[in-house]
């Protein structure tokens, strides 16, 4: 630990999300070399569930998963000298460490055990300002971890720790980094944020994957990715060999693009300037992540703050055939005016599935979609979704609902807050019992825009075709609190050059009604060949609210795909035919 290391350090990944695939762990060790295996189990809205799960047991709030995994697992990681690093502690990491620790001796395994907290700030909301909260937990950096690995761990656990830390802090300690070393830092960042979500680095939700996987069956079970990262901080992804999926240049780019911002991507331990990543290809299936450039931390340190809301309820009406727009109407006015208590807040949605002279019933019909909050639940139980099918025999023809009458459910709101780093204690438990406090960043940087890049001359482009934007571009979008990013990429310098210039923020809302009316930011990120926009107040109060359709705005890069443009000729050679047509 900590001396001179000249090879770089396998870090492979098992889960991406609390309920990722299973027999991940399994896969992961039994597939090929690894140093460490890591787990990112948190989420905005995972913090939620434990929270509510603590709530009814102070013993619970982690990721149970994890225990699975490690029934199987946890004596071949021994075996094969894998030492583990995972964040599925969420709200109880002390009791998750406990639990491995009688999951070992059960099993008859000497294994050492530390934990990283601090992060859970819940006893001092009021102190901090927060209000009445379900959940707060502060985002915490690598160094725990590494305090825990330095000291011999065979598998640390932590509460919310930002999603990278967990593959930053291995890479620190394998190598010896120092807290200011903030290019290394930020290049492992970089790889981190490729991998912490699992197969989506490896062909998972890629936007490509018609044409770059044509008969799908590499695709059936994408392999989880990897990242070698040497001690300059530079690595390469890639996966096990004969593992489902792909790493390309493109895989990586889209992942890249998740869920970021601007050109700088904060972290507790450096900040990352995206804008400065190079991608290439070292093969089959490994790209290299070179040039990255850090900085030093922001002086505050983001808290993920989760309450109750209130209660929410929804039915989902089925209009089919003529006058769906009238049919809509007629059922909306009935509802409202027959409900004697109304609900403080009542959203109709109409989404106009319906095909003209469709050959299916399903085809031909619409869904009207009602969503209800109240404090109150009883103002979105029974009598909302009853008062709803007491509709069924006055009401449009052919009245069918999606589902039966139901009684409301809690529902959460998400908000996020900003504290002084050196405000939150950073606390790496070994498994002795010793504790070692980790000091705060004592260098760090205000996070701000970088000055805006010049950008390229667009192309004399000539006669111009109407087809999909997502015929020559991919997109990977997801939700940040209550705002969400679309990170759009092209693959050829000609398409770069062509979209900087056409696919405005005026574009973008133009081309995403929903979006006219909310503040959207434009982010351009030359090396990546790519822009992302960052949408905000598009997911209400955070993804337990519900506040659309697709309430994680997992699918909102696909719709903008969708959407067609006027793409030049040129720029035409690689799109499938069917789209030109």
């Amino acid at each position: 630990m900590g001396g001179l290391v000249t090879g770089p350090v396998r870090i492979g990944n098992c889960s991406g999300f609390y309920g990722d695939r299973l027999s991940a762990m399994h896969e992961m060790l039994t597939g090929g070399d690894l140093d460490y295996l890591t787990g990112d189990y948190l989420a905005e809205l995972t913090m939620l569930i434990l929270a509510r799960d603590r709530a009814k047991a102070p013993d619970r709030g982690y990721a149970k998963t994890f225990l699975k995994q490690l029934e199987e697992c946890l004596g071949l990681a021994l075996d094969r000298g894998v030492r583990i690093v995972a964040n599925a502690g969420g709200l109880n990491p002390a009791g998750l460490a406990d639990a491995v620790r009688a999951l070992a001796q059960r099993l008859g395994l000497t294994v050492n055990v530390a934990h990283v907290e601090g992060d859970d700030l819940l006893p001092r909301a009021d102190e901090l300002g927060f209000g009445s909260v379900l959940a707060a937990n502060a985002y915490l950096g690598a160094w725990g971890i590494v305090e825990c690995l330095n000291a011999g761990a065979d598998v640390v656990v932590t509460g919310r720790v930002t999603d990278a830390s967990v593959i930053v802090g291995p890479a620190a300690a394998h190598h010896g980094w120092q807290r200011t070393d903030y290019d290394r830092l930020a290049g492992a960042i970089a790889a981190g944020h490729v991998i912490e979500c699992g197969a989506q680095a490896t062909g998972g939700n890629y936007a490509f994957f018609a044409r770059d996987f044509p008969d799908l069956t590499a695709l059936i079970r994408p392999g989880f990715p990897l990242a070698e990262i040497h001690p300059d901080g530079s690595s390469v992804i890639t996966k096990h060999p004969g593992t489902g999926g792909a790493v390309t240049v493109d895989t990586v780019t889209a992942q890249l693009l998740y869920e970021i911002t601007g050109a700088r991507y904060a972290n507790p331990d450096a900040t990352l300037r995206v804008d400065t990543v190079e991608l290439s290809s070292d093969g089959a299936d490994r790209v290299r992540i070179g040039g990255v450039r850090g900085e030093p931390p922001p002086p505050t340190l983001k808290v993920s703050l989760n309450s109750i809301g209130g209660f929410r309820n929804e039915m989902t009406l089925v209009l089919t055939g003529l006058d769906i727009e009238a049919k809509a109407e007629l059922v909306r006015r009935q509802l409202e005016t027959s409900m004697t208590a109304k609900p403080a807040q009542m959203e109709w949605t109409l989404a106009r599935t319906d095909h003209e002279d469709a050959d299916t019933e399903e085809t031909a019909s619409a869904l009207l979609r009602c969503v209800v909050r109240d404090p109150d639940p009883a103002n979105v139980g029974r009598k909302f979704s009853s008062a709803a099918v007491e509709l069924a025999l006055s009401s449009y023809p052919g009245f069918h609902a999606t589902s039966p009458p139901g009684d409301g459910q809690v529902y959460g709101v998400f908000r996020p807050a900003f504290v002084a780093a050196g405000d939150v204690p950073h606390v790496a438990v070994h498994a002795d019992g010793s504790r070692v406090d980790i000091a705060p960043a004592t260098q760090t940087l205000e996070l701000a825009p970088v000055p805006p890049f010049a950008l390229p001359e667009p192309l004399p482009f000539g006669e111009t075709r109407r087809v999909p934007l997502g015929s020559i571009a991919g997109a990977r979008s997801g939700d940040k609190g209550g705002s969400a990013n679309v990170g759009v990429w092209v693959r050829t310098d000609p398409q770069w050059r062509w979209l900087v210039h056409a696919l405005t923020v005026d574009k973008l809302r133009e081309l995403l009604p929903e979006t006219a009316d909310l503040p959207v930011t434009r982010h351009v990120l030359p090396n990546l060949r790519a822009v992302n926009f960052v949408i905000d107040g598009i997911l209400g109060e955070g993804v337990a609210y519900h506040a659309r359709f697709d309430p994680q705005a997992k699918a909102l890069g696909e719709w903008l795909r969708s959407r067609t443009v006027d793409i030049p000729v040129e720029l035409s050679a690689e799109i499938p035919e069917e789209l030109l047509a």
